[in-house]
């Protein structure tokens, strides 16, 4: 069952443009001789200020959708819409401006583990820097106390001139979430955070990423997740994907566990 685009009880604000609109989108891959379709006629609409988690097993679509969303992937078909700006016509400046915009958790974190801790949490509000300060400030680290508070969140406190190479893959994974909230974009799009992480802290961290600061709090999260409990406690609504396909897409509080284990079940 596909349900496409439709609205969703949100906050009085959120009466607009969605924060973002994919229509009929298909992405097809080669593999050798082989066509793989990542996703196929996927039709989803988010709305500003909701947080919605993708659900699926491994191969579901669950990180190209998000790819896709982030402007790292150009669909096959159909068209992407992020912030009110057509993802396939963004260049230059706009692009720019689309990258400090989104913030993007991804499973393999993509930290340079050369550089100190710091510096990849900076990493995100380089696209909102002057080249001066950026470069500056790998010599004299700008806007410690955010860093240091950040990392207080993702309880890293204290590290945050260590080598990132020399963290756990958990640890990298918690400097990524530290990274995004420093960053604070209007969207934020997290492809499995907390795959590396101690069960531990994982509901802390997706607690972390989908945390409101008040009612009008006009921030957008998207995440794809392997815990059904964990997306329960944290989010608005769950998007089911199976083959590349939109297999449900409803409130959380109408996800019940048959409907779970059928999507699990089908693959």
């Amino acid at each position: 069952m596909q349900r496409s685009k439709r609205s969703v009880a949100m906050p009085a604000s959120s009466a607009e443009i969605p924060a973002l609109s994919l229509d009929d989108v298909a992405v097809d891959f080669r593999v050798g001789s082989d066509v793989v379709h990542a996703l196929v006629g996927v039709d989803l609409d988010v709305e500003v200020g909701e947080r919605v988690a993708l659900l699926g097993s491994s191969g579901a679509g669950k990180s190209t959708l998000l790819d896709v969303v982030a402007g790292l992937v150009r669909p096959t078909q159909g068209s992407v819409t992020v912030l009110g700006r057509p993802i396939g016509e963004l260049k230059g400046s706009a692009l720019r401006r689309h990258r400090v915009d989104v913030g993007v958790v991804r499973q393999a974190h993509g930290l340079p583990g050369s550089m100190r801790v710091i510096h990849n949490v900076n990493g995100g509000r380089l696209g909102s820097w002057s080249a001066m300060r950026a470069l500056s400030s790998l010599v004299v680290p700008s806007g410690r106390h955010d860093v240091d508070r950040a990392l207080a969140q993702v309880d890293l406190d204290g590290l945050a001139d260590r080598r990132t190479g020399d963290l756990s893959g958990g640890q990298q994974q918690r400097v990524a979430v530290a990274r995004t909230l420093v960053q604070d974009p209007p969207l934020v799009l997290a492809d499995e955070p907390v795959s590396a992480v101690d069960p531990r802290l994982s509901a802390d961290m997706v607690a972390l990423l989908c945390a409101r600061s008040g009612p009008g709090d006009r921030r957008t999260v998207v995440l794809s997740l392997h815990d059904p409990d964990l997306a329960r406690g944290h989010v608005d609504r769950i998007v089911g994907l199976r083959d590349g396909r939109v297999a449900f897409d409803l409130p959380v509080d109408a996800v019940d566990d048959d409907l779970i284990t059928d999507l699990y079940a089908s693959t």
